[in-house]
Parts: C-alpha cells; structure tokens; sequence
C-alpha cells in the first residue's frame, strides 16, 4: 500500500528518503450550470504535474523517472454526466534506483452513472536494470463508460529492458468484470519466447467498458481530439471498436507472420484488446485495430 504523500520527510515530496519520491495527484471533474464539466478538484504534487488544455488533462512529468523506490499515485474521479479525458505528455521512462526496488505508479479511477472516462497515458518504457509496477483499479457505476489503455515497451534503443508488473483491476456496477495482471522482463528468456511475448518487446491493452458498445462508429482511439472540456460532453467512446470487435469475433490477427492481436468480448458491457508489437507506432496501431 502507498504511503501517505502529504506525510513530509527529508527527501523528496513524499518524504520518503533521499533516494525515493511519494507523491499523488488527484483530479475531480463533475458537471456544472448547463451541463459544463468543471474540474472543482486538480491537485498537483512533483512528479505528477496536471495541465489542463482544451481537450484534455495532461500529466506532465515534473522529474525524471518514476525511478527505482518511487511510489506514485493519481485518482481519477468523474461525476454522474461529466466527460474527461486524461492524457500524458510523453512516455515515462521507468530507471532504475540505487537501492535496486521497484517503482509503483497506482491509479484509482471512479466513474459514476452516466460519466466518461477516457485515461489514455503515453507507454511506459522500461529501461535496464528498472523495475516498475503499474496497478490500476477502476470502478464503473451502471450508466458510465471508461477507454482505458495501458502499453509497456521493454527497454530504449538498443536496451533489453527492465521487469515491468501490470495489474489491471475493474468492476462494474458493483461487480468485477476483468482482473488481469502481465509480469514481463527484458532479461527473461521465458518472457521473450512464444508463451509471452513472442520476441516482442512491447505489449499494450485497451479496455473499453460501457453500455455504448456496437452502434455508430467513433472517433480514432487514442488519437482524434477531445472536446473542450468545459463545454459539450465527449463522444461515444469505443463505438468503432465495439463494431470491429463484432465482426472479428473472439479473436483477430493483426499481419500474416503470426497472430499480434486479441478481441474479447468481456462478461458485461465491455470489449478488451491486447496486441503484440516490437516498436510503439505498431503497438499503437494494433490496439486502435488501425
């Protein structure tokens, strides 16, 4: 469990020591006069530094890393009819610290009845000798939609990468709908072979969750704008995907040489993507189903 960050210390905002930060950031949006999404709530704490900009709330790295020892935490909640859509404004690059522990970065998310979430970081690259958590645990109410994704690159240029551990937490309407977790390493052989990762060295996921799957199609995931965020309420989100998922099945390939991609309908209104790739562009692409 992440200890408090408001509780100062002698090294860095969370007081953790000299070799490690605790830090959070929190972000409120609900709706106000004439359906205008306001944001009463956007706390800030080094690293986690929030912009917000005509389409988005941005995370911008305030320091380097997250690196080893670094426990990070960001909460996310969206009131009943309010649309926000948070971004970050480059990759995060997970290095590893002098005690050799691992870096934690959790995301708590709450979207009521009628809310929309979109929560579309940058990949987090896991540099040599790193290890790196990324636990996320979202709670949808009846109503609300949430465009989730989540990518991990192994290592930079040249670089074999670091151990990174995802753990993916999500019910709805009072009851769990997907529990998943990937622990991969660039230095793992196993991890790199075909009941992993297949000598791939990125891999990503793209959950969307909500009652708007399969009608009209939508906007290019991840990539199209958003709305201002204190006038009209977001798009239908996911509904592209959730028509392409209906005509792929269960299952798809993304190229010939061997399958990359995975479509599954989840046991509620949900649809998950994974995808496969040896480089971000690609990894992007597939999970869009571009």
């Amino acid at each position: 469990m992440l200890p408090d960050a408001a509780s100062a210390g002698a090294g860095g905002p969370g007081g953790l020591g000299r070799n490690r930060i605790s830090a959070s950031a929190e972000i409120v949006a609900v709706v106000g006069t004439a359906g205008v999404t306001r944001l009463p709530v956007l706390s800030s704490q080094v690293p986690l530094i929030l912009r917000r900009t005509p389409e988005a709330v941005y995370v911008v790295g305030g320091a380097a890393g997250p690196i080893g020892g670094d426990e990070l935490a960001l909460r996310i909640s969206v009131g009943a009819g309010a649309f926000l859509r948070v971004r970050t404004a480059a990759a995060s690059i997970a290095l590893p610290g002098p005690d050799g522990l691992e870096s934690v970065f959790l995301v708590t998310i709450e979207v009521a009845a009628e809310a929309r979430l979109e929560y579309l970081p940058e990949p987090v690259v896991l540099s040599a000798g790193a290890r790196h958590a990324t636990i996320i645990r979202a709670t949808v109410a009846e109503g609300g939609s949430l465009l989730l994704r989540d990518e991990v690159l192994l290592g930079r240029h040249g670089e074999a990468g670091g151990a990174s551990r995802t753990e993916l937490r999500v019910s709805y309407a009072g009851r769990p709908l997907l529990r998943q977790s990937l622990e991969v390493s660039g230095a793992d052989s196993a991890d790199l072979g075909p009941a992993v990762l297949a000598g791939h060295r990125g891999a990503g996921t793209l959950l969307h969750v909500g009652p708007d799957l399969g009608s009209a199609p939508g906007p290019d995931l991840g990539s199209a704008p958003g709305p201002d965020l204190g006038s009209a309420p977001g798009p239908d989100l996911g509904s592209d995907l959730g028509s392409r998922a209906a005509g792929l099945g269960d299952s798809a390939t993304a190229g010939s040489d061997a399958p990359t991609v995975a479509v599954m309908r989840l046991a509620g209104p949900g649809i998950l993507v994974t995808a496969l790739a040896e480089d971000a562009v690609t990894l992007r692409r597939r999970l869009s189903l571009a």
